[in-house]
């Protein structure tokens, strides 16, 4: 997907009191930049941001951190945080495939995976953030007894991401084809802006979460 520049974004990126920077230096010390113990949650591929902006909204008692590295995506998140600012989250400008290197082991309670880029050649599956090389990245940073939780409406990067789990320590807690049918499923649940997009035109949402073996 093809994603148009916005003159400027990476200077409000810099001066944003909302994004991170140099994130590196604060593995293992999350918490103090919150300011608690609270558990800490992160989406990796965050885009828009109305996913975790909602969520972080509706659980105060938990830490929110968004990774996102296209800056004109990442612009949005930040014109969110500026109508409606909240102590709870914090933004990244990065690559996915830094993530250990700015949390350290155990440090993140959970991992969501929105609708992710399916980077659909075979020669770039690595770069699937539900393939078996990132899964061992979140292994690294996920707390015992955390879930990696990833939605998509392409079924084809969803079978992929199935099996993959045969080449990671993580298995299936809960499989979906279709969410929004599921009633129970959808109790407490955030939609992203694809969700919104995808669900009203008829497309089926893929879910699942996923536990360690």
């Amino acid at each position: 997907m093809r994603l148009r520049n916005i003159s400027g974004s990476r200077d409000v990126i810099a001066v944003s009191p909302y994004v991170v920077k140099e994130a590196q230096q604060y593995r293992g010390k999350w918490a103090e930049l919150f300011g608690n113990t609270n558990p800490v949650y992160v989406e990796v591929g965050m885009g828009k941001g109305q996913f975790l902006h909602t969520l972080a909204s509706l659980h105060p008692e938990n830490n929110y951190v968004g990774i996102e590295k296209y800056s004109s995506v990442l612009l949005r998140a930040i014109q969110k945080m500026e109508a409606d600012e909240l102590p709870n989250l914090k933004l990244l400008r990065m690559e996915a495939e830094e993530i250990a290197s700015v949390f350290g082991k155990g440090e993140a309670a959970g991992i969501y995976l929105n609708f992710s880029d399916p980077w659909p050649k075979d020669r770039h599956a690595k770069r699937r953030l539900p393939s078996a090389e990132f899964l061992a990245r979140y292994d690294e940073i996920v707390a015992a007894g955390g879930k990696i939780e990833f939605k998509t409406d392409n079924r084809a990067l969803f079978d992929f991401a199935l099996e993959e789990l045969e080449r990671s320590v993580w298995k299936a807690e809960l499989v979906t084809y279709d969410l929004h049918a599921d009633e129970a499923l959808m109790q407490g649940n955030v939609m992203t802006e694809y969700e919104e997009k995808f669900s009203a035109e008829g497309n089926p949402i893929c879910k699942y979460v996923l536990v360690r073996k």
